[in-house]
């Protein structure tokens, strides 16, 4: 091999080894933020990321929104109509979050089996619901009945 191709060849192995190295370093990254979305169901089951933040998302349920006195903190649960998850917020809820109405919760499982939001999302309108939320709802046992979600 003449040193020109010998130089060439060292060449190309490097840069095939830098877009190796970058593919794996944004694959990493790629995988530590993706929030995956759990029903209170799949909770029920143990299927939801262990030590790491994810999305639950349900209906409020009816009766069961507590405030903390003059403080931000609040309690609630969220439903699939077939399962139930107690969760614990500290902070300011959205305009239109109330009882009966579809949320998704930005947190993280506690030791003590509630799930402690950092971030609510309420829906923005009477008619749209979240599409995983709907599609959660729709997997309840049979002879439950819920309200039909409705989309735009």
């Amino acid at each position: 091999m003449t040193p020109k191709r010998k130089k060439r060849l060292m060449i190309t192995l490097l840069i095939l080894l830098g877009v190796a190295a970058a593919t794996a370093l944004m694959m990493s990254a790629f995988r530590e933020n993706i929030l995956y979305y759990k029903s209170p169901s799949d909770i029920a089951e143990g299927n939801f990321p262990q030590q790491r933040n994810f999305r639950i998302g349900g209906m409020v349920k009816e009766g069961t929104f507590h405030k903390a006195g003059d403080s931000l903190k609040v309690d609630f649960v969220i439903t699939d109509y077939a399962k139930e998850v107690p969760v614990h917020y500290e902070g300011i809820l959205p305009d239109l979050f109330r009882e009966g109405q579809g949320v998704i919760a930005i947190g993280r499982m506690g030791t003590d089996g509630t799930f402690k939001a950092e971030e609510i999302l309420a829906k923005h309108d009477e008619n749209y619901m979240p599409p995983e939320v709907a599609a959660s709802l729709k997997q309840k046992p049979a002879g439950e009945t819920a309200p039909a979600p409705q989309k735009p």
